[in-house]
């Protein structure tokens, strides 16, 4: 197994290199501890179930230790995470992809891929929570975060827009991903080419991605993430005060403006680092006072309330740059609890005497 996932990883030359890491370090933690000693053709499908109930012992055995209060035990265990369902999940998928290779393959004794045959509990996908005021309360309570993934409702957007505006270099970058849905890495390496004001379009071909610490600039992994992106007018206002700006800073700066081409850069011209736009991010949003949520809860809530204004779910989701509109309406379609309150309402008002027609 060990020799076959090194081949299988080395002949696919087309991944990006954050796909390749991925795989890699599948391979390398996991698949090659628990499974590189057995021969290609003997794996089955105990086998890589016994993996899973192997990682979860380590799970079992992190929590225990950083749970002792035992200096020394808790130090064991340091640096060491713990493997969740949906990490998981995504090992399964590599082995099955490496083994989906290997059963069509002539040369190789291979017949069934055992990672399809293996049992895994399903992997619930997480909904996005919005900070309703009774959870805000509660947050401000007991610092109680009730989800995994939690969005801000449209005034707490206003509100954070608004503090941001006091960050110039940053602003139009937070409004792009709040209003438009962008991803990280698609707002940081968006280049001017690719941003059409007079047709209020944006193209997305490329982003920059985070490896580690460094960054690669790479195109979209999926078809659907290729796509054109129609901006509001205001949106389109924003972007040309902000080119304004930029182009004033790469006057006065001379020969040490960095040329980068990009519509969002640092004050030299370079390119934003993704984590900076992030922790830029969080600052901000705890400056305004505001309940806390991830950088792309930004970009869960454009997709929210685009959707609660009545867009039409097949124009966000491929605005989103999602592959079904199927996962944009499971997971975002009731996220503002006004919207279902107004569904709840129009259906009991059927029911109210006088309201059928006879």
């Amino acid at each position: 197994m060990e020799q076959w996932l090194a081949e299988w990883l080395d002949g696919k030359p087309a991944l990006t290199l954050n796909t390749r890491r991925s795989y890699a370090g599948h391979i390398r933690n996991h698949l090659v501890p628990h499974l590189g000693r057995l021969r290609l053709d003997k794996l089955q499908a105990r086998h890589v179930e016994a993996m899973f109930a192997g990682i979860e012992e380590d799970n079992e055995l992190i929590l225990e230790c950083r749970e002792s209060g035992d200096p020394a035990v808790v130090a064991s265990v340091r640096g060491r995470k713990v493997v969740s369902l949906s990490t998981k999940h995504r090992i399964r998928a590599t082995l099955r992809s490496a083994l989906s290779e290997a059963v069509r393959r002539p040369d190789l004794p291979v017949v069934v891929n055992a990672a399809s045959h293996a049992r895994l509990p399903s992997c619930p996908r997480k909904k996005p929570l919005v900070w309703t005021a009774d959870r805000v309360a509660q947050w401000e309570k007991d610092g109680t975060i009730p989800g995994e993934v939690m969005v801000w409702t449209p005034d707490q957007t206003i509100r954070f827009l608004k503090h941001a505006r006091k960050y110039a270099w940053l602003f139009a970058l937070y409004h792009l991903i709040a209003v438009k849905g962008l991803r990280r890495g698609e707002a940081v390496g968006l280049p001017w080419a690719n941003t059409r004001m007079s047709d209020g379009e944006i193209d997305i071909r490329t982003q920059i991605v985070q490896l580690g610490w460094e960054t690669h600039t790479c195109t979209p992994k999926s078809a659907a993430g290729q796509r054109t992106i129609t901006l509001d007018t205001g949106t389109v206002r924003i972007l040309r005060a902000w080119r304004r700006r930029q182009l004033e800073a790469k006057l006065a700066a001379g020969a040490d403006w960095v040329d980068s081409g990009l519509v969002f850069t640092r004050q030299d011209g370079s390119a934003w680092h993704p984590a900076q736009v992030t922790d830029w991010f969080q600052r901000i949003s705890r400056a305004a006072g505001l309940p806390p949520i991830d950088l792309h809860g930004l970009r869960h809530g454009a997709a929210s309330m685009s959707l609660a204004a009545g867009v039409d779910v097949k124009v966000v989701s491929a605005e989103l740059g999602h592959a079904t509109t199927h996962f944009t309406q499971d997971t975002y379609q009731t996220v503002f609890p006004e919207v279902a309150k107004a569904a709840a309402e129009a259906t009991a008002a059927m029911l109210k005497p006088g309201s059928a027609k006879a």
